[in-house]
């Protein structure tokens, strides 16, 4: 295992785990005394929430460490507690993603195998699930024999939970079946998500662990009894959030033990083709586009240009929700009658350390890779796809099945250095877009480019370093705290977006509105509590349109598919509070 891959898990067991001695760490990643102490000083430089517990081993100090020792029933999931000391938290009201995994057959399992080799098996069983829940920015709140109850959203909320849990149940599927056995192992796994309270029990004994308390955990449960092998099933509340970013089976209405309503829960199949979270979230149903003439007058200039073979580069700034994958949908839908190739690399906060991974995902959708593909159908993909983009196919090939891990048997050997082969692959990419534009105008979309990998970064500086005399336009959408190398070039521009002015604000909801009437009151607290950004003036106003009430108390609630977004912003400011009182 490399050092750095040492590092990461030694991480991630002491945020799961809260503390570890110095000879544990010893134990669990085969290290010498050297070893040990490069350990220690690498996690105690790098991570500021990691500390020295009286020189006998490392404590994590942050909120998010876990406890992970006791579980009540379904309803009640032991959470990440840390030292309370040093973040005291009272009880708190939030939305949580909840993930319910069995495996299926355990007793049979029990019945056939000797203590020795099941215990054996059973540790496997859970080291691959928690490394891939954890890849998805998930995290195990507890191991129960042979199930699983794990969460998305807590301690710290990210702005897609949802999705993040249904990814890391498709990746636990494939990991699990993929456990060497005597028999395949297989997984039922059921995911829900909703309101929890989480905060101290026990009558406020410190020593008892923070617990989220809701009907969401005994939901996800009754799903995963509803799932069949290597099936998941998922809430209509994880469903709406996750939107089309997934393909599924629709189950139905059914009546599910412990739960007093009938539900509509969905079976997911497998992730879509839909190519960015802005389509799986709208799935072609577009917010008005209102306020943003300017920013498209200048792209349409800088279209024009392009076409006249002066290559430019666009930099689109702004903060979540304020529109910036509206603009470049709105840019494409201007352009569809023009003659042009549109490619996109999208960003994705899951793989921001994956190198290439707009990359890799951008091959695997225009080659159509499907999950059950062969290693052998996928080469037979990836070449036709390589035909149709450039005659160099017996040189491109190999490059491009080994960036996405295919086979290389069919192919002489590459015989480059890693170095070397990188640098190639950046200069094969840029030359694929050099020859696309040599044919008709390309349309480059770089979304998300906070989330993206420094390799992909370094990609897309090599497409900009030669790009000035094709006929190419490259659109790159970051949020504020990213800051673009790009900046020198002559031919970038750089345009930051502002918010929805109020007289913008009222003419976006008049059109969400349409025939349907609202009060003044609720018109008006909808142009206030927005404040201006057009994500939150289109969920706002849906949710006051599906409740029907049209009365001001109708938008006491966050919508749901703000809550995330919004509860990730609120952790990340108090992560960097507390860092601060450190420091």
């Amino acid at each position: 295992m490399k050092f750095s891959e040492i590092i990461e898990q030694a991480r991630s067991l002491l945020q799961r785990k809260g503390r570890m001695s110095y000879g544990a760490l010893k134990i669990e990643f085969d290290l010498d005394d050297a070893g040990i102490d490069a350990l220690k000083e690498e996690l105690l430089f790098s991570y500021p929430e990691i500390e020295e517990a009286e020189g006998r081993g490392l404590v994590w100090t942050d909120d998010q460490a876990s406890s992970g020792e006791r579980q009540a029933t379904p309803s009640i999931m032991v959470l990440p507690t840390g030292d309370s000391a040093h973040h005291p938290r009272s009880a708190e009201r939030r939305q949580i993603t909840v993930m319910f995994c069995d495996l299926v057959g355990s007793t049979a399992l029990s019945e056939r195998l000797d203590p020795e080799d099941l215990r054996e098996l059973m540790a496997d069983y859970q080291k691959v699930a928690g490394s891939v829940i954890e890849r998805y920015a998930g995290h195990v709140a507890q191991y129960l024999g042979d199930g699983i109850m794990a969460y998305s959203g807590w301690p710290a909320a990210h702005e897609d939970d949802a999705g993040h849990a249904v990814r890391a149940s498709l990746a636990l599927v494939d990991a699990v079946t993929s456990i060497e056995a005597d028999t395949p192992l297989a997984i039922r796994i059921g995911i829900a998500t909703g309101p929890v309270v989480v905060g101290e029990t026990g009558a406020g004994d410190a020593s008892v662990p923070k617990a989220a308390v809701g009907e969401t955990p005994n939901l996800a449960a009754r799903l995963q009894g509803l799932a069949g092998p290597n099936e998941i099933v998922i809430a209509p509340t994880t469903h709406e959030l996750v939107g089309g970013a997934f393909e599924y089976a629709d189950l139905g209405q059914l009546n599910v033990k412990g739960i007093t309503q009938a539900l509509r829960p969905w079976r997911v199949l497998r992730i879509s083709s839909v190519e960015g979270p802005f389509e799986a979230r709208t799935m072609g149903r577009l917010t008005p586009f209102v306020g943003r003439e300017i920013e498209i007058t200048v792209l349409l200039e800088r279209w024009a240009e392009a076409n006249d073979g002066e290559g430019q580069v666009v930099l689109l700034s702004g903060e979540p929700g304020i529109g910036k994958s509206r603009i470049t949908q709105e840019l494409q839908h201007r352009l569809a009658a023009e003659p042009h190739t549109w490619l996109r690399y999208q960003g994705t906060p899951s793989y921001t350390n994956t190198a290439f991974y707009p990359v890799i995902d951008h091959f695997e959708r225009a080659a159509g890779f499907a999950r059950d593909d062969t290693p052998g159908s996928r080469l037979d993909k990836l070449e036709a796809l390589l035909k149709r983009r450039a005659d160099n196919v017996a040189e491109t090939a190999p490059l491009f099945a080994s960036l996405l891990s295919l086979p290389l048997d069919r192919y002489l050997p590459l015989a480059l250095s890693p170095q070397q082969q990188k640098e190639k692959t950046f200069q094969v990419l840029a030359d694929q877009m050099l020859e696309f534009a040599r044919h008709k105008p390309v349309l480059l979309v770089v979304e998300d480019a906070h989330w993206i990998d420094p390799t992909t970064l370094d990609v897309i500086s090599t497409i900009i370093d030669q790009l000035h005399n094709a006929a190419i336009l490259l659109v790159v959408t970051y949020r504020p705290e990213f800051e673009p190398p790009w900046h020198s070039y002559s031919n970038v521009t750089v345009h930051s977006l502002n918010r929805l002015s109020r007289r913008q604000g009222v003419h976006m909801l008049a059109k969400l509105v349409g025939e349907k009437k609202l009060s003044a009151d609720v018109l008006d607290q909808i142009i206030a509590k927005t404040d201006g950004v057009p994500l939150f003036v289109e969920e706002l106003t849906k949710t006051v349109l599906e409740t029907g009430h049209g009365a001001v108390d109708s938008i006491a609630a966050i919508p749901a598919t703000l809550q995330d977004s919004l509860m990730a912003r609120l952790d990340r400011l108090a992560l960097g509070k507390d860092r601060r009182k450190k420091g």
